[in-house]
């Protein structure tokens, strides 16, 4: 496939990656585990824009390079792990030849499209994050991972059979099972951080609704936030979660409510022009939400204090 200056090199097959990191052919046409010793990057005009059509998840330990997810450079830091979904777009850069030492398994949907796994894979928001937002594993996790793959690994030496598929789809969802327990940990683990983050994401929102001199034009959505804090939206809403039990969204109105409130009982505002100055396009939609989230209209709540 020709690529141009603009679009990003396709690469459409686990053949075609094999090929273009200088490997022999993969021993299934779906499914791969490639040892990152083994990579060349010869190819290097492929690497600097590039995406493909499969699920890729890594570990890796070691440092050689630079790694672009959108518009962000990242180090390739050592011990962590690493989710893309097909359709993501990323460069390598300034490979310096270094030994890196781990695995990457990369798998077609059509590996799980006839299994419930095709329907769950969504929601392991992970898919989702950024590599900023990498899994970091301590030694005992990375045992466990590097087990698993080295074990999928060995399964796909083994002669292609009518079992072959049901057990390599077993091996994804015990993976992703055990990311999944891991990725928790994290956000406990991490929890300094993520109150700072936290502390981050209420000053934006004070800054959004108790502003007395304009409107908000629109409301602030996830992807707002996020993109203010350097997260991808799944994992701001997945550490919320961990933190307080909630969502964005639900985080988001919440402060809404909250912010509301104050107007309601301080000010003689009346109820659409509250509504506007929250970002609501039209008051009906405010009321809804209000009454969602305290059983009561704002004018109940407003003539409670009378």
């Amino acid at each position: 496939m020709k690529k141009t200056d603009q679009s990003p090199y396709q690469i459409s097959s686990i053949s075609e990656l094999h090929r273009l990191f200088a490997l022999s052919k993969p021993d299934h046409p779906l499914v791969s585990v490639i040892d990152f010793a083994l990579l060349s990057y010869k190819h290097s005009d492929v690497w600097k824009h590039f995406t493909n059509d499969f699920y890729c998840i890594a570990i890796k330990t070691g440092t050689n390079g630079k790694f672009r997810y959108g518009q962000q450079d990242y180090d390739f830091e050592e011990g962590i792990m690493t989710f893309t979904k097909p359709g993501q777009v990323f460069s390598v850069r300034e490979t310096d030849g270094k030994q890196v030492n781990g695995y990457m398994l990369v798998f077609k949907p059509a590996l799980i499209q006839n299994y419930p796994l095709a329907k769950r894979i969504k929601d392991y928001g992970f898919f989702s994050y950024s590599v900023a937002e990498a899994l970091h594993l301590s030694v005992k996790e990375e045992e466990v991972i590097f087990s698993l793959l080295k074990q999928m690994q060995q399964e796909l030496k083994n002669s292609i059979d009518q079992y072959s598929q049901d057990v390599m789809v077993s091996h994804v969802e015990l993976l992703l099972s055990y990311s999944n327990r891991f990725y928790n940990r994290q956000f406990i683990t991490r929890k300094a951080v993520h109150h700072d983050l936290l502390t981050r994401l209420e000053e934006i929102l004070t800054g959004y609704f108790e502003n007395d001199k304009k409107a908000v034009l629109t409301l602030p959505s996830v992807k707002i936030l996020a993109d203010e804090l350097n997260l991808s939206a799944n994992y701001l809403s997945d550490m919320l979660r961990s933190l307080t039990g909630q969502s964005t969204l639900q985080y988001i109105h919440n402060h809404i409510i909250e912010a509301a409130k104050v107007l309601l009982s301080t000010t003689s505002l009346n109820i659409s022009e509250i509504a506007y100055r929250f970002g609501f396009e039209y008051p009906q939609s405010f009321n809804k939400l209000f009454k969602k989230k305290t059983m009561q209209t704002p004018l109940q709540y407003r003539q409670s204090f009378n």
